[in-house]
């Protein structure tokens, strides 16, 4: 009788530890072997055993590992080594068509067929597992003082190998919900079921995290990752990006299996490398594995993986499981940190669509506030997978890290660096960069102000500052109060504010305030064009779904000069008045529509992901002549809609925005468009970088922006420059407008401003962005309305942006 011998085990990269999934594995010196699955198992039964198994995987150098002879049960676990240099080489096929050519070709025929968004309508529950955690911690960083409070977690957690550092576990979330599909009309709808973030109770966390956000879909012609396009190894133009390799083939379940490997044309174009295996007669996507290369134009990103099992049911290849495996840093060997997502689908219920009133309008999440509160027996029965020993074992010390005061120290610094608010309990300083500034007009200008924090109240938020110039040895001051009526089903709030301080009219609504050190520091010109402006103000805002948000204000302004600036005016006789300052009382309505916009947050600062959509935004205001000294009447629109339109991967994108406006009525010119210039060397990408302030004005204008972003297009074909990974823009700015006889009358004009009597005002620029992965310089040509010097219509800016 023969013994019956059974041999598991695991195959993964060494480098990270990431399971490979799909990896043949055999018995040497035999026929005897397996597959592993999506988790990187394997289970071979044998009644004969060799000296050894051995296991080969595209991209990764053959490894081998003994057999224990005469042990019927045993587990080998095999770490796979990136191949680098010793990869595969090309195959080049002389005579014929590339076979791989063929079945990549009847796979991208039947895409419509194989892509699940065409079906009538499908419906599933999908399970998410994301983790992050810091990576490549030297053991010098790991002995110092600042990391001895949490010492005993780099003895608790496998580093990758012996050869490497251990990783920190700081962040893990599980998300159960329930997705609906209909395609016509095309309506999505999640349901969050359940939601367990460790130490983060955050509804918007649980919605990012859902499918509807996270899912790559292969049969797409192109796709986002992290905003970056990138063609699909099927794109119907994926001949052009790919070379094909037909690998191997394999008979499965009555049918054969394609092995196709495929790798980018081109050096360092945003496009991928891996494997796929594909179906024959259906032409589906069976199996993918894919990730970035190497040498990709894209920052902060050591690596990316794809991994996706998809199932045949009723004719059409399903995704089953899919993980996304992202190894962040800032180079290559540096500290950086893994995130993990995987993700499980089940109950798949195929074209049975729901009535329309069940999906709502729009792209509907649902998250109750039930559901970060569900019970560990209802994780243990409604999860996808278990969790093995090590995700308890995180769960535990991150709850513990959670504790120590270190923490809380850490979490207070990068907050106080991103948002610029030192946190001390229920009151945060700030923003740090106002606190001490320079201007001719004020001197040295020392700030002192804050806000409540949630601490306080996550309801309501008291705000306030006072300032004081050193040479005008005046005070300013702002107070503010802002509180949520409601936050769900709509996000409602109310809130009044009252400022008396410097402004400079004619400055983008992006661009610095005049008390920001940087603008002190990179001030092009010596800063004396500021208005005193006292301004009251209340607002009403209502969120009516995601993406479409409407403000109503009303307020009330009082403009006054400074130093030798006056406010003149012609009398009736001809003579010329002067008025001590300007009243303006106004009600306005804000509407912004972007459609199916994202964003991050549930209190009153709010990070938006952007949209692929177009952003819609509009800006009514009507005058109060007489309520509350208001002295004009007149009305004013304004109309703005920007967009990012992606041409191929290959050409990068173009950004553009067009405005239009119009006043009707008598108004001064304080209170017409003043165009925003930008008189310092920081790129303002809202500005006409090379107007100055207080230049042109207008009481009814249209405006257009075009941003090129050629992506690396052009310097990554120059050897000496590729590998600085440098990216090219290109802008062109115009802005035409009038004003009419009544308004140049109102109030006289000062010697800087002027109405754009020559035609529009045009300036281009060329530069390159991406440099050290931080900094953007630009050269500027102002191309009309010449300067009297020919050096002041040539400029140069930069910029700071962290851009993937």
């Amino acid at each position: 009788m023969f013994s019956q011998y059974t041999i598991k085990g695991k195959i993964f990269a060494s480098s990270n530890k990431e399971a490979l999934p799909f990896v043949p594995v055999i018995i040497k010196g035999t026929t005897i072997g397996a597959q592993t699955d999506f988790d990187g198992n394997f289970v071979i039964k044998t009644n004969k055993l060799g000296d050894s198994i051995v296991a080969t995987y595209v991209g990764y150098k053959r490894i081998s590992r003994p057999i224990k002879k005469g042990v019927t049960d045993q587990e080998i676990n095999l770490p796979m080594e990136d191949a680098g240099a010793t990869a595969l080489d090309e195959v080049t096929v002389l005579a014929g068509d590339n076979p791989a050519h063929r079945i990549v070709r009847n796979c991208i025929k039947k895409k419509e067929v194989n892509n699940r968004n065409n079906l009538e309508s499908f419906e599933y529950e999908t399970y998410n597992k994301l983790q992050f955690d810091l990576n490549r911690i030297p053991k010098e960083m790991r002995e110092k003082k600042v990391l001895k409070p949490i010492a005993f977690v780099f003895n608790n957690v496998d580093s990758v190998n012996s050869g490497e550092k251990p990783s920190l576990p700081f962040f893990i979330v599980e998300n159960l919900s329930q997705f609906y599909y209909k395609k016509n009309p095309t309506r999505k709808k999640e349901v969050v079921i359940a939601s367990k973030i460790t130490g983060i109770e955050n509804a918007s966390v649980s919605q990012v995290l859902g499918d509807m956000y996270q899912n790559i879909n292969v049969y797409d012609n192109n796709i986002l990752v992290f905003n970056k396009q990138m063609p699909s190894p099927v794109s119907d133009n994926g001949l052009f990006y790919y070379k094909y390799f037909l690998e191997d083939s394999a008979f499965e379940n009555n049918q054969y299996i394609y092995h196709i490997r495929f790798k980018p044309k081109r050096v360092q174009e945003l496009s991928f490398t891996g494997n796929m295996w594909i179906a024959d007669t259906t032409w589906g996507i069976k199996r993918l594995e894919m990730s970035l290369p190497k040498d990709a134009n894209i920052n902060f990103i050591n690596s990316v993986n794809v991994i996706q099992e998809f199932t045949y049911s009723d004719s059409v290849w399903f995704l089953s499981k899919d993980r996304l495996v992202i190894d962040f840093a800032p180079t290559k060997k540096a500290i950086g940190f893994y995130g993990r997502k995987t993700t499980s689908y089940k109950k798949i219920i195929l074209n049975q669509p729901k009535p329309d009133k069940f999906y709502e309008f729009g792209d509907k999440i649902v998250v109750d506030d039930s559901v970060s509160k569900r019970s560990d027996e209802f994780w243990a029965q409604n999860r996808h997978d278990s969790l093995n020993d090590r995700e308890k074992k995180i769960f535990k010390m991150i709850d513990t890290i959670q504790s120590l005061p270190i923490y809380s120290t850490w979490v207070d610094i990068f907050y106080l660096l991103v948002a610029g608010y030192k946190k001390y309990n229920n009151f945060e300083i700030g923003p740090i960069s106002n606190l001490v500034s320079y201007n001719k007009v004020e001197g040295v200008r020392l700030r002192f102000g804050g806000r409540t924090s949630d601490i306080f109240s996550k309801w309501y938020e008291l705000a306030g500052y006072v300032a004081y110039g050193t040479l005008d040895e005046k005070w300013k001051y702002f107070v503010g109060f802002k509180s949520f009526l409601t936050k769900k089903p709509h996000r409602q709030l109310v809130g009044m504010n009252y400022r008396s301080d410097y402004e400079i009219l004619g400055q983008s609504t992006n661009g610095f305030s005049q008390d920001n050190v940087l603008a002190s520091i990179f001030r092009a010109s010596p800063l004396t064009n500021l208005t005193r402006v006292d301004k009251t103000e209340a607002y009403y805002e209502r969120e009516w779904f995601p993406g479409l948000i409407t403000k109503v204000f009303m307020t009330g302004r009082q403009f006054t000069p400074l130093g030798s600036n006056t406010y003149l005016y012609e009398k009736k006789d001809g003579t010329v008045g002067q008025k001590e300052n300007v009243v303006n009382t106004e009600a306005r309505m804000q509407v912004r529509l972007a459609w199916k916009e994202k964003y991050v947050g549930e209190g009153f600062q709010r990070v938006y992901l952007g949209t692929t959509w177009p952003i819609l935004q509009m800006n009514y205001s009507k005058s109060l002549q007489n309520a509350f000294k208001g002295e004009y009447d007149y009305q004013k629109l304004v109309v703005n809609v920007s967009d990012r339109i992606r041409i191929t991967p290959i050409l990068g994108y173009t950004d553009y925005t067009i405005e239009g406006g119009k006043i009707w009525g008598t108004v001064p010119y304080p209170l017409m468009e003043l165009h925003g210039g930008n008189e310092t060397y920081i790129y303002d990408y809202l500005a006409f970088n090379m107007m100055n302030y207080y230049e042109f004005a207008s009481d009814q204008f249209v405006s257009a922006a075009i941003d090129h972003h050629f992506e690396g297009l052009f310097l990554n074909k120059i050897p000496l420059l590729r590998k600085l990974k440098w990216r090219e823009v290109v802008t062109i700015k115009g802005v035409y407008g009038t004003v009419n006889d009544k308004n140049r009358k109102t109030l006289l004009f000062p010697g800087t401003l002027k109405a754009l009597d020559k035609g529009p005002y045009l300036e281009a620029s060329a530069g390159v962005e991406n440099i050290f992965k931080i900094f953007r310089v630009d050269a500027f040509w102002r191309l009309n309305y010449q300067l009297p010097d020919a050096i002041d219509n040539f400029g140069l800016k930069f910029g700071f942006q962290l851009a993937l």
